[in-house]
């Protein structure tokens, strides 16, 4: 899955499969985590959110969507 850096200061990159709904986030710590479940439309919203961090934590982070961490340290 291709990931595109973002200008946030708790994630490096994010990356989506829109056929599988699935979210991949590398944090700036080292972890990378996926979520699943996640829309089209809220990764949508997530790359055009003026925070990308404050948008992922308001919206994806707490707890509305299963993840697993897949790699990185943590």
């Amino acid at each position: 899955m291709e990931r595109y850096v973002v200008n946030s200061t708790n994630l490096y990159s994010v990356g989506y499969d829109e056929e599988k709904c699935m979210l991949e986030v590398e944090f700036n710590t080292g972890p990378i985590y996926l979520y699943y479940g996640v829309s089209p439309h809220h990764f949508m919203a997530l790359m055009s959110s003026r925070s990308v961090g404050k948008y992922f934590d308001r919206t994806i982070k707490k707890g509305r969507f299963r993840y697993r961490q897949v790699g990185g340290m943590g």
